[in-house]
């Protein structure tokens, strides 16, 4: 991931590459987020919505859009609409738990959808919004008082889950990402990633200091957070299946 210290934050926009994990095994996960962690008590809550593989959830190897929230990072968290947290937009284009498709395919077809998570500055709830199609289409917000706190973390992140001692899943194209191409058919990015103001604006993160973190450099890895004319700031991560531990 690559993420901010603890500050005042109020939310973050990216474009988001889409990768199918097929041979995936049904007690994996892969995906990627955006994530806000905010100060609650001492401790952090976590909220993030992204598209993730999980066939133990769906019972299939779909790529899915989902939502999460998770009280001070210990207890259990709850995806999607399992649980009061958070609420639908009516008419919402993508609604958690959802499958999203046509996968990016490597070296042939780039796909994406742009996410954003970011406090409303009425109401204070943190809305989530799909910014890729002709009008930006709001998907429903988290109660405020699921992220109340400052300071906050903000963190876009590319991540897969498996148990102990087994062989891992890819992440995003299965491919490490290469410091000198950022092939977008190739790799997969968070792109035109952008942070928000108190009055609800998004800005490039210009100025932003921003922590790459890596916790298994040996299986994924991710390159420098670079602005691109074309793309705006943006980073590539991944790695190939098989990593162990």
């Amino acid at each position: 991931m690559w993420h901010t210290e603890p500050g005042i934050f109020y939310g973050l926009r990216a474009e988001m590459s889409i990768w199918a994990s097929p041979n995936q095994e049904n007690s994996q996960e892969s995906g990627a987020s955006l994530q806000i962690y905010c100060e609650d008590g001492g401790n952090y809550n976590l909220i993030q919505v992204g598209f993730h593989i999980s066939p133990s959830l769906y019972h299939n190897k779909d790529i899915r859009f989902f939502t999460y929230w998770t009280k001070d990072l210990k207890s259990r968290g709850c995806y999607n609409l399992k649980c009061p947290g958070f609420v639908s937009a009516r008419g919402a284009n993508l609604v958690p738990g959802q499958a999203i498709a046509p996968p990016s395919i490597y070296g042939k077809q780039d796909y994406y959808v742009r996410l954003s998570l970011n406090q409303d500055p009425n109401s204070e709830d943190w809305v989530v919004y799909r910014h890729d199609l002709e009008n930006p289409s709001l998907l429903g917000h988290f109660p405020k008082k699921l992220c109340p706190g400052i300071p906050r973390i903000q963190a876009l992140t590319g991540f897969v889950n498996y148990f102990k001692n087994a062989h891992g899943p890819p992440m995003g194209s299965g491919h490490f990402p290469n410091y000198e191409d950022h092939d977008d058919k190739k790799f997969a990015y968070f792109r035109r990633i952008r942070y928000y103001s108190p009055n609800g604006r998004s800005y490039n993160l210009f100025g932003v200091p921003m922590v790459k973190l890596l916790d298994r450099v040996d299986c994924y890895r991710a390159n420098g957070l670079v602005f691109d004319y074309k793309r705006g700031y943006m980073f590539n991560y991944g790695g190939p299946s098989g990593c162990v531990g």
